[in-house]
């Protein structure tokens, strides 16, 4: 009973996964896939990233800061000490006065010992002048300008995995129409054997036939090449293993497709507007140049001295043969607390700040015209993307014409062939026709999903779900 319910549950774990495995991707699962190994959305991911770790980094100014030091060692320091010349003037009649000669007092003094030292120091920002908050500001639109971008490069995704998802389809139509164009030799061999036994054609004409379907075999072996190669494309793109790519098989269908917005929705003009909000709040920034800043601190130290001694190279007094040699008791200070506010003031910074304004206006004035230039450039886009597509829908319809007279023909000449009106290389011509109208009105639809991809991308209004 255990057994089976193993069986049961591995069976209802296993199934779907045995499914998904042999199941041909979709659309969106392609595309997906490559969204997570494409490089360029990689990257902007990773500097959305880093724009988020400099926004907390502003955040995190106004926390405080907790320093702790401390430091010990042996100290040694020596001072002479040379004095002038001296004249203490004569009080009358208890002291008849002296005069000191420059030099009369010529001694070294000497400090040694042991020190150590320990402080505890924090330290919080109260009042950055506005300049933090102007700061992060410029920092959000900086990333929302990083994100609109990222639009741009998810379309380039959908472009190039879609172009690839129809060229799958087309290979496969070129298949069919290669299959078909087989059928037909392969019966119309059938005829022109016959046809030959009679004496109804030469030898020549039957080796044409022969040729048509060496060329068709050779066709084939392209066929094969081409839909590898997509595969290998697709393996790269996505990573999904080459078994299941194999299996996909989609159909070619037009897609209808009518303009209903703008270029106002394009990621470049967003992220330009967004470039430029984050200049406004940075020229807010550097205008605070002139606002005191305020913080507040509050330390506690200690400083103690061992085994210090304090000695002289010569006698003190001179004559009296008496040396300073003073060993000092442990000394230390503790505790030493100090606490307060403090602020700062740039009266004048050397135009420093009035500089920093003024390039960023220019950068300002930069997009400004950037984004004028990328209107213009987006809306003649727009127009050659949609003169583009109509063309493309127009195509169709014309070579589907082409395709329908092609087959006529060909059923047309078969006939003459079986009756000896009309020679081989003529019905070989005839298939010939029949097979490039229909390649050309696949590669039409093909054509006319790419032109409609493109129109769509004109106005940031390119979705899967259109496809």
């Amino acid at each position: 009973m255990k057994t089976l319910k193993k069986i049961v549950s591995f069976a209802i774990i296993g199934f779907p996964l045995i499914l998904q495995a042999q199941s041909a991707p979709t659309l969106q699962e392609l595309i997906d896939a490559a969204m997570t190994k494409d490089a360029a959305i990689e990257q902007q991911n990773l500097d959305s990233k880093s724009n988020l770790l400099d926004q907390q980094k502003l955040k995190d100014v106004f926390l405080p800061k907790l320093e702790i030091s401390g430091k010990t060692g042996y100290i040694n320091a020596t001072a002479r000490l040379i004095s002038p010349e001296i004249t203490i003037p004569a009080i009358k009649p208890i002291f008849p006065g002296a005069v000191f000669q420059e030099g009369a007092f010529n001694n070294n003094f000497t400090l040694s010992g042991f020190e150590a030292a320990a402080k505890a120091e924090a330290k919080v920002l109260i009042y950055s002048g506005g300049k933090v908050k102007y700061l992060k500001q410029a920092l959000v639109e900086k990333n929302n300008a990083s994100q609109a971008l990222q639009a741009k490069n998810q379309d380039e995704v959908i472009t190039q995995i879609s172009k690839a998802y129809d060229q799958f389809a087309l290979v496969a139509e070129s298949k069919k129409v290669l299959d078909e164009s087989k059928r037909r030799l392969d019966a119309n061999k059938k005829t022109a054997e016959k046809a030959l036994g009679y004496g109804l054609i030469t030898p020549y004409d039957y080796k044409k036939i022969e040729l048509a379907q060496a060329t068709l075999d050779s066709k084939m072996v392209e066929y094969e090449g081409k839909r590898e190669l997509l595969i290998t494309q697709l393996n790269v793109l996505t990573g999904i293993g080459k078994e299941r790519i194999e299996l996909i098989n989609p159909n070619l269908e037009k897609i209808e497709y009518f303009v209903d917005k703008t270029i106002e929705n394009r990621a470049e003009l967003k992220a330009l507007d967004f470039g430029m909000k984050a200049i406004d709040a940075k020229i807010k920034a550097e205008k605070t140049w002139w606002i005191p800043k305020v913080q507040a601190s509050t330390s506690l130290s200690y400083l103690g001295f061992y085994n210090t001694n304090l000695s002289s190279s010569k006698a003190l007094i001179p004559g009296s043969g008496t040396k300073l040699d003073y060993d000092l008791t442990n000394l230390n200070l503790f505790p030493i607390f100090q606490a307060g506010i403090g602020f700062k003031w740039d009266i004048f910074d050397g135009n420093e700040g009035k500089h920093e304004i003024e390039k960023a206006k220019i950068e300002k004035e930069i997009l400004e015209s950037k984004k004028s230039d990328t209107e213009r450039k987006l809306q003649l886009n727009l127009a050659n993307n949609q003169t583009n597509y109509n063309i493309a829908d127009s195509q169709i319809e014309m070579k589907a014409k082409a395709r329908q007279i092609a087959k006529n023909a060909l059923i047309q000449a078969e006939k003459e062939f079986r009756y000896g009106l009309i020679k081989s290389s003529q019905l070989i011509e005839a298939e010939n026709d029949l097979e490039t109208a229909e390649l050309d009105y696949q590669t039409a639809i093909f054509n006319q999903r790419r032109a409609a991809v493109e129109l769509m991308k004109s106005t940031q209004n390119l979705s899967v779900d259109k496809l």
